[in-house]
């Protein structure tokens, strides 16, 4: 009986072994799966260019003043008629000139501007104070009104009478002995009005270029003392 089982058991062992490798044989043989082919590295992205910076404007250069000149000037008119208060052509045309002159550039200035303007009656010596007063100040007044309608502003404008008190020089020769006639006429200059304009203008003249100082001549060598 033993023998017998023995048997049965080896016979199963032997077709359990030709199941086995009959399983083998039909399991085909599985090849490795390939090695997945690297990735290229994606390519970076090109650095844009940093932008110029804008260039700093130049600071504007700031422009020089203008150098300023005080200016004076002064006119006489001089020769009106005796005991009245008239400008006469000369008078005018002399005045017209005047003003003509301190608009008018030069070479060494610019046009004046007018700061203000002193207009001073005078008269001769001929008859009381009182009535000289009154007509060197009429005759200041003439004046006056004259540079107004040539355009000064009468703001600017300052009158006065002074009668004979500011005789010209020379009139002192006139001697009161004199024929009335020929007296008025030698006493002519000073039957006046004086215009004195104050104002500024700008500088023309151009700027004298600085004197270059003489290179220094080199010293003479001394020659060795002798011993």
């Amino acid at each position: 009986m033993n023998s017998a089982l023995r048997k049965i058991y080896n016979f199963a062992g032997v077709l359990a072994a030709i199941s086995l490798l009959a399983a083998c044989e039909t399991v085909p043989e599985q090849k490795p799966a390939p090695a997945p082919e690297p990735m290229a590295a994606p390519a970076a992205a090109p650095m844009a260019a940093p932008k110029a910076k804008p260039k700093a404007k130049p600071a504007p250069k700031k422009k020089a003043k203008p150098k300023m000149l005080n200016i004076t000037q002064k006119i006489e008119l001089q020769g009106m008629p005796f005991g009245k208060a008239e400008m006469t052509d000369d008078n005018k045309k002399e005045l017209a000139k005047f003003l003509a002159s301190l608009r008018k550039a030069t070479k060494a200035r610019g046009p004046v501007a007018i700061g203000a303007v002193v207009v001073t009656g005078h008269t001769d010596r001929i008859g009381s104070l009182g009535y000289n007063m009154k007509l060197s100040e009429r005759r200041a007044v003439v004046v006056k009104d004259d540079l107004v309608s040539s355009g000064v502003d009468q703001k600017l404008i300052f009158w006065e009478g002074k009668a004979f008190k500011q005789p010209i020089p020379v009139t002192k020769f006139c001697d009161n002995k004199m024929k009335r006639k020929q007296l008025i006429e030698c006493l002519s200059p000073n039957r006046r009005v004086t215009v004195e304009v104050v104002g500024r203008a700008v500088s023309l003249a151009k700027p004298k270029p600085a004197k270059k100082k003489p290179a220094a001549k080199p010293g003479a060598k001394k020659k060795p003392a002798r011993r």
